[in-house]
C-alpha cells in the first residue's frame, strides 16, 4: 500500500499536480494529503461534491447523466474524475464516489459500494468498483486508501 508520503514524494520528484473530486470521503483524501510538508506543490485542491446539486455545480455534470447513470456508477466517478483535472488544469484528477452507509440511497446499491475514478495526463481515464464492508468510517477511510493506491501506480506506471 503507497502512503501519502510516497505519493507527495513521486508528484513533487515529477512536477505532477492532482485535483480530487471526493464525495463520500468527503475531503478525507485532501486532508491526509495536506498534513504531509510539500503537499502544496502537488496538491491543486478538492471539490467536496458529496450531492448530486455539488457535482452539477462545481464540476459541470449535467443533472440528466447523474439521473441516467447515478450518482454512485462508474460514469458519474469518471466524469468527476475529468471534470476535476479539466477544472484545475492538473495532470491528474482523482474522484470518488459511494455509499458509506448506514443507509443507501435508493439506487438498490448496497451500502459500501464505491466507485474511484481516476482522469490521467494524456486523457485517459479509468475507474474501479469497490465493495467495502464495516462502518461508515471504515468505508471511508478504505476507500480514501485504495484512491492513493489506484493514483500511486498510475504515476509510477
Amino acid at each position: 500500500m503507497a502512503d501519502q508520503a510516497a505519493l507527495v514524494a513521486l508528484f513533487r520528484a515529477q512536477s505532477l499536480h492532482l485535483a480530487l473530486a471526493e464525495s463520500c470521503t468527503g475531503g478525507l483524501i485532501a486532508a491526509g494529503l495536506a498534513a504531509i510538508p510539500g503537499a502544496s506543490e502537488v496538491l491543486w485542491g478538492s471539490f467536496v461534491t458529496y450531492t448530486a446539486g455539488a457535482k452539477v455545480t462545481m464540476l459541470g455534470i449535467e443533472p440528466d447523466f447523474i439521473a441516467r447513470h447515478g450518482a454512485v456508477s462508474e460514469e458519474t466517478a469518471l466524469a468527476m474524475a475529468r471534470g476535476a483535472k479539466e477544472k484545475s488544469g492538473a495532470e491528474y484528477g482523482l474522484s470518488v464516489t459511494g455509499l458509506a452507509g448506514p443507509g443507501g440511497d435508493g439506487s438498490g446499491l448496497p451500502v459500501g459500494t464505491v466507485w474511484i475514478g481516476l482522469a490521467l495526463p494524456g486523457g485517459g481515464a479509468e475507474a474501479r468498483r469497490f465493495q467495502y464492508t464495516g462502518e461508515r468510517n471504515d468505508i471511508r477511510g478504505a476507500a480514501a486508501s485504495d484512491a492513493i493506491d489506484i493514483l500511486f501506480g498510475a504515476a509510477v506506471s
